[in-house]
């Protein structure tokens, strides 16, 4: 196929120049439209619910709020997180879906659930809302409105919150694009109704009175109309207030004709809301700020233009002296990152072209290469566009130009080889006509292309399994996977067509060649490097061996680099989280904060502005306590910093200089990353250790702990300990008792009290189609302490009047500040940023700490969160994502070449190449983080492509005759150097500005880079040194069978002979040594033939059959009937139906039936886990026996030689009778213990034959008793791993699929039926059973849930079980091993010399026999217990790893 479409684009040139120059009109277009922003946006699929309770504390919130809306929303599908934050005024309840889920649909299943949970919220303490749809990147624009110099007296705070609610936020409000925008700081205006105690007392008059008042006296009225001659007029009743004074008018009632006005009672004024929050700026004051908040999956560029259009009208509208200044423009960013994408792309492009032209010598060849690079860029900026990739740091910052033309230099290369390269083939020819250049150019490129082609496609299919990242890692990666996948088809499909055209109509046609520079360069290369080759060619075995010391040197380094998540992206601005006291006023906090503000922007020219966001916003996704901020500073670029040089040393300098300001809490971070860690995990903070329990207090105490743990850590910034009790708080607690005597009730007393101190709604205000709120509230004076809570008067049904304190008991308390839930449960977390070591390294060091010290009461636990928890859950799937890569690589090496060695050969690219990206790493003090793991994915694709070239090479010079293996490898790597020489600098000089960039956004580009590089580099020079060598030893055995081949005569005979020999040799031996078998041989036949193994297998299969059982209806029922119509007529009727189940009950089945057939796999486990057991212990036994054996039967000959002599010396009347009857008893009683042995031995291959399942006698392949490895600790959670753990979790999958079964019963059954009758006219019946009595099912349901309960306790019984079995084991091993130490120690040493002295000495004449056979027998008896010893302890290693699972 790749020839056919090669040979057109060479024959049709100019079909492929207009497809080309289409290309471009295309990609034009494209990169116009594409859309842009500074990072792929890694914000979860998330929707908050807001609900606003101003008259509530944290408790109250979380019991009439929180709760029944979490509780609410718990049966909503595609959940995978629900967090939610309660604190005096608000709740804000995050819920996260999973990344598939439609936002909108996600939306639509919170307003349905919504509205059950409104019913359970007591009326008119809060309306649950939704947050705005956006994101991380959502705010785009934030901006503040303030005066210009000369007109501050002129404009009120509460004017300028005005402003921004009615004249920027209603013209910004339309703009496209846009989800909300957000108020913060200012006052909001209101129409005040400021009561007087004393007066409302003289006037007998009640706070009920003057709502009603006022109620009734603030509405309009239309009267239809009325016809007048030709025409009509509408009637219109105008009674809205307009004005202060048409309130003041306001009559609440009449005494004795005498009316009384609002005016008689209260001051009417322009008051302000209660607020809980405000902004500063500067450290001139307070300023209103808006935040723009762009709607998700919008294009940043076309809403940013939208917003600061529509900003340049809204600055006109606004009054007189009143502008509007943005402090965080978010294009400010965008451009510093696309200006690092666009410079470091330029940079390398220039690079590649430089290298090409160098080093192909031929200017016409590297311009045809050259230009595949912006061809290949237009393809993939208009693919982009076509599949909604958006254009960031992460999707075009990480493509290598030097990749992307691989494929067109190894083909031009070829071209230019074959024509000026071989002189016998154009010997008489030194110009080629078209035609012949066609054709050698079609010769050329169909040789190579293949080779190509499928490294293009290795290097495209290894990003593959980057597309199937998830969760954070798979939002920042997969754009880039795309966009590369997408620059590498372009260029593929550009070499197959483009580059052939080209070549064919642009190189020369000269066949001769004159040496130039670029020869000159390649000649010192092939110089250097053919010495370098023969000494590897040499020294093959050495030259390998070398690099496997290598490789596992350098997996040594990588364990020590550390991990972090992401690195973290520069965004040129900085946020400072600071706090104060919990409780500190919001007066105090701005004064404060201002000063703040002051110190950073005098000492530090570096700042532009400083604002400072104090509180919650109007759109509260930030719910922050009133003593918390955050200042945000807009910096002037990087490149003119003076004070400090890096983000880091500039942090560390702002935090010095704000220590002069006491009781302030300050961390330094960036605005979006504090936004994207606060949006994914509800934490701002890098890195959160979670605590969950019940109790606050509790809670608050072990948060403290773990901060005074972790305080001293290396690279953790100071812990923040979230803020949950401790709040001041006047609490009035009422007495029932005196409510109930004096007449009232509870709601009577809180309605007085909140419109007293928080205010009551009673109406609103028009003025225009502007809208304020009129609110009752005391006067100020009136309720500015405790005593004028304490003296709140009190209206009795009677009309008389008593103070509060009559029937509360009023005084100060600490009350919850604020209380997070996560899926429900609440919890604390202590928060830190690291600050110059990686996050990984930092989390071990802390979690050793934690588990040494940390000792949690019962109920309570903890979880680490933020970055950590990301980077886990991102190794894990890079755990998978890599081993795919690999195995795609390998096969399509395999399909490349059709040789499983030849696919091996080309694979050892990839560890080769893993050493330099490792050292790489190493080299610069980078940690491991995702970004370089997928550098790691691209370089194992990349680093292939040089041994494809190479063993191409090497195959074509084998088909073309070269038999000389050594000859061919020389042949081949001297041909190919110059492309793999190129393709390996371009590749990696491609990603050069990328790995040094220090702009903008580099941060993350940086360790990708600096792997890709440094993987190449080695890859490249081992593939030229190592491969060649590999290459001949793979093919050595080829070789071996050629040279037997040559063998004369004269040696035919001996080594016939010889190999006769040895067969008989082998034969002689095989029967005994058949029945010799290891431990793991013994191990591998028990679970292949064992009955119970077998048996096991059997249930699997059942359960496996009875799958087909899941859908089973009932059987088809006939019918015949005859039916009398009337006298004489008999209709005949034959009817068939059939009865279905609900389709969910046959759903349901089949998961319950799979998961049937899981339970029985994992009862086969248990048998296995039983079986490995058995067998180990009886294969030990068996040695045990056989050493034994062995041992008596030197012990028997010893005591035969003893009788023999003692028989001799009693004929011959040297000794008694008494030692000759001695030395008999020894030796009987040996014999007998030596029987016992054998015994003990067939007893033991009984016991093995039993297990294996076989006829045959089996023994041991080991002579003697070793004793097992000794890695055993006493790890009572290690029998987590057992498989009985694993059955009983999937006993529990059973009952709940059991559960869901009978559930789905409970729905309604379908039935059909058909008859026909003699009338021919056919009928047909549909219809449910519908289960009205289904009480026997529930109870079906109810059992099925009990027992899912039980297997849980028995689960947890078994884990004791396990673990108390576990820690008395190892007692017993410990006991076992102190018995064997001394043996090992001193035993056995003893039992040796006590042989060797005896010996000695015996021979000398120092001891008689006697003494002599007692030493002997003294020794044999420390082996026997010494062999005893070995086997008790082995067999107390098997039980404890049996006790694990053999895991």
């Amino acid at each position: 196929m790749f020839d056919k479409i090669i040979k057109f684009s060479i024959e049709n040139k100019l079909v492929i120049g207009v497809l080309t120059l289409a290309l471009v009109i295309w990609g034009t277009i494209s990169v116009v439209r594409l859309p842009v922003d500074a990072t792929p946006d890694i914000t979860n699929n998330q929707v908050q619910i807001i609900t606003q309770a101003p008259t509530l504390g944290a408790q109250e919130v979380e019991q009439f709020i929180t709760t029944p809306i979490e509780l609410a929303m718990a049966n909503i599908p595609d959940v995978i997180e629900k967090r939610s934050i309660s604190r005096s005024g608000i709740s804000v309840i995050t819920i996260v879906f999973k990344d598939n889920a439609d936002i909108y649909w996600a939306r639509q299943q919170i307003s349905q659930q919504l509205k059950e949970a409104e019913s359970q919220i007591p009326k008119g303490l809060g309306e649950p809302t939704l947050a705005p749809i956006s994101t991380g990147l959502g705010e785009i624009y934030h901006y503040v409105i303030h005066t210009k110099k000369g007109y501050e007296d002129k404009y009120t705070s509460t004017d300028l919150r005005t402003i921004q609610d009615w004249i920027v936020k209603r013209q910004l409000a339309g703009t496209e694009g846009l989800a909300e925008v957000s108020g913060w700081g200012g006052y909001v205006k209101q129409y005040e109704i400021a009561l007087d105690n004393d007066k409302l007392a003289s006037m007998n008059v009640s706070i009920a009175e003057i709502y009603e008042a006022l109620e009734k006296n603030n509405e309009n009225t239309g009267g239809s109309y009325i016809e007048q001659g030709s025409n009509y007029n509408f009637i219109r009743g105008i009674g809205l207030v307009k004005t202060l004074s048409d309130i003041e008018r306001i009559v609440i009632k009449n005494t004795n004709g005498t009316p009384i006005l609002i005016r008689d009672v209260a001051e009417v004024r322009f008051g302000t809301a209660t607020r809980y929050g405000a902004v500063t700026r500067n450290g001139e004051g307070e300023v209103v700020a808006g935040i723009t908040l762009m709607l998700k999956g919008e294009n940043f560029s076309q809403v940013i233009a939208n917003v600061k259009e529509r900003m340049e009208q809204i600055q006109k509208s606004l009054p007189e002296g009143v502008i509007i200044e943005p402090f965080i423009d978010r294009t400010e960013l965008v451009g510093r990152a696309m200006g690092t994408v666009e410079r470091n792309l330029l940079e390398g492009g220039l690079i590649v072209i430089f290298v090409l032209v160098l080093l192909l010598g031929n200017f016409r060849a590297g311009l045809i290469v050259a230009s595949v690079i912006p061809l290949s860029m237009l393809f993939a900026v208009s693919m982009m566009n076509l599949f909604g990739v958006s254009g960031n740091l992460m999707s075009l910052g990480a493509i290598d130009f030097g990749l992307i033309v691989d494929g067109a230099v190894i083909i031009v290369e070829a071209i230019v080889h074959r024509i000026t390269g071989n002189s016998l083939l154009f010997k008489d020819k030194p110009l080629l006509t078209q035609a012949e250049m066609n054709k050698e150019v079609y010769t050329a490129t169909s040789k190579i292309r293949n080779s190509a082609a499928f490294g293009e496609i290795i290097i495209l299919i290894v990003y593959l399994p980057i597309l199937s990242l998830v969760g954070i890692e798979g939002k920042m990666f997969k754009p880039m996977a795309q966009t590369v996948s997408f620059a590498i088809l372009g260029a593929f499909i550009l070499s197959l067509t483009y580059v052939p055209m080209m070549s064919a109509l642009f190189l020369s046609k000269k066949t001769f060649h004159k040496e130039n520079f670029s020869d000159r360069i390649i000649n010192t290369l092939k110089r250097w490097y053919r010495p370098a080759l023969d000494f590897s060619l040499r020294w093959k075995k050495t030259v390998i061996l070398s690099m496997v010391v290598l490789f596992i040197f350098s997996l040594g380094v990588f364990n020590r680099l550390g991990g972090e998540f992401i690195p973290t992206l520069e965004e040129g601005d900085l946020t400072v989280e600071i706090s104060m006291v919990q409780g500190t006023s919001l007066t105090q906090v701005i004064e404060t904060f201002g000063m703040a503000e002051k110190i950073l922007k005098d000492k530090f020219p570096e700042v532009k502005q400083a604002v400072t966001r104090i509180g919650s916003a109007e759109i509260p996704t930030d719910p922050m306590p009133i003593e918390r901020g955050d200042m945000m500073l807009s910096m002037i670029p990087k490149k003119e910093w003076t004070t400090a040089k890096s983000r880091e040393e500039m942090m560390e300098a702002m935090e010095e200089a704000l220590e002069v300001i006491p009781g302030i809490y300050v961390e330094i971070t960036q605005p979006m990353q504090m936004r994207f860690n606060e949006l994914i995990t509800g934490i701002r903070q890098d890195v959160a250790i979670k605590i969950y329990g019940e109790d606050l207090e509790v809670l608050t105490a072990q948060a403290e702990k773990v901060a005074g743990y972790i305080k001293n850590v290396e690279g953790v910034s100071e812990p923040f300990v979230e803020k949950v009790t401790g709040l001041p708080q006047i609490q009035v607690e009422y007495n029932r008792d005196r409510i109930a005597a004096y007449g009232l009730t509870i709601s009577d007393v809180n309605t007085v009290l909140r419109t007293a101190f928080a205010g009551e709604v009673a109406g609103v205000v028009f003025e225009g189609d502007r809208r304020f709120e009129m609110v009752v509230r005391l006067k100020d004076d009136l309720r500015s302490d405790l005593a004028n809570l304490e003296n709140l008067f009190v209206t009795l049904p009677s009309g008389n009047r008593i103070p509060l304190n009559q029937v509360a008991e009023i005084s100060y308390k600490t009350a919850p500040a604020q209380i997070s839930h996560e899926e429900g449960q609440r919890r604390i977390y202590v928060g830190f940023n690291v600050r110059g070591r990686d996050v990984e390294s930092t989390v071990e060091e802390i979690q050793q700490i934690l588990d040494n010290k940390l000792k949690l009461p019962a109920g309570y636990y903890y979880t680490y969160g933020g970055q950590f928890q990301n980077l886990n859950e991102a190794k894990d799937r890079l755990m998978i994502a890599v081993p795919a890569a690999l195995l795609l690589i390998f096969v399509l090496l395999f399909f490349t070449f059709r040789n499983v060695k030849l696919a091996l050969l080309i694979f050892t690219a990839i560890p080769l190449s893993a050493i330099g990206g490792i050292f790489a790493l190493w080299l610069r003090d980078m940690p491991f983080s995702i970004s370089a793991g997928v550098g790691f994915i691209a370089l194992f694709g990349v680093s292939v492509l040089n041994g494809i070239v190479l063993i191409g090479q090497f195959k074509q010079l084998k088909e073309e005759g070269m038999d000389d293996i050594y000859e061919r490898v020389r042949t081949g790597t001297d041909i190919r150097l110059r492309p793999v020489i190129m393709t390996a600098l371009v590749a990696s000089l491609g990603f050069l500005p990328m790995a040094l960039s220090t702009s903008a956004g580099s941060e993350v580009q940086k360790p990708l880079a600096t792997v890709v590089i440094g993987g190449l580099i080695t890859a490249t020079i081992l593939t030229l040194l190592v491969l060649p060598a590999l290459y001949i030893i793979f093919n050595s055995k080829i070789n071996l069978k050629h040279r037997i081949m040559k063998i004369g005569k004269s040696t035919t005979l001996p080594i016939v002979g010889l190999l006769i020999a040895f067969s008989l040799f082998s034969a002689e031996n095989a029967n005994a040594q058949s029945n010799r078998k290891s431990l793991q041989e013994c191990i591998d036949i028990a679970l292949r033939g064992n009955l119970q193994i077998r048996s096991a297998d059997l249930g699997i299969e059942q359960a496996e059959a009875l799958q087909g059982t899941a859908f089973n209806p009932e059987k088809t029922s006939i019918e015949y009937a005859q039916d009398p119509i009337m006298p004489g007529l008999i209709d005949k009727k034959i009817g068939i139906t059939q009865t279905f189940e609900f389709p969910t009950v046959y759903i349901s089945q089949g998961k319950m039936l799979k998961q049937e057939t899981l339970l029985a796999e994992r009862s086969k486990s248990i048998t296995q886990n039983e079986i490995v057991r058995e067998v180990s212990e009886t294969y030990y036994n068996m040695l045990h026996a056989l050493q034994t054996v062995n041992l008596l039967q030197q012990q028997d000959s010893i005591y035969a030689d003893f009788l023999q002599k003692a028989t001799v010396r009693y004929n011959t009347g040297e000794s008694s009778q008494l030692e000759k009857m001695n030395a008999e008893n020894r030796y009987q009683e040996n014999r007998l213990q030596l029987n016992q042995a054998i015994s003990t031995l067939a007893s033991r291959q009984l016991e093995m034959q039993t297990l294996l399942n076989t006829g045959e006698s089996i023994l041991p392949l080991e002579n003697e008793l070793q004793k097992l490895p000794d890695l055993v600790s006493l790890d009572v959670e290690s029998v987590s791993v057992n498989p009985l753990m694993g059955y009983f979790d999937q006993q529990l999958n059973v009952s709940m699929a059991q559960a869901s079964v009978e559930k789905n019963k409970l729905l309604p059954d379908i039935f059909g039926g058909y008859n026909f009758t003699d009338a021919k006219v056919p009928s047909f019946q549909v219809g449910i059973s519908v289960p009205l009595f289904f009480g026997a099912q529930r109870s079906k349901i109810k059992a099925a849930n009990i027992r899912s309960t039980q297997i849980g306790m028995e689960k947890q019984q078994a884990v004791q079980s396990l673990q108390n079995a576990y820690a008395v084991q190892y007692n017993e091993y410990l006991k076992a091993k102190e018995s064997l130490t001394y043996y090992e120690t001193a035993g056995v040493t003893q039992a040796n010399d006590m042989v060797r002295v005896a010996n000695a000495s015996y021979r000398i004449g120092e001891i008689g026999y006697m003494e002599y056979i007692q030493n002997l027998q003294t020794a044999i008896g420390i082996k026997l217990q010494y062999a005893e010893a070995v086997n008790r302890f082995n067999q107390s290693i098997i039980l404890l790893n049996y006790l694990k699972g053999n895991q």
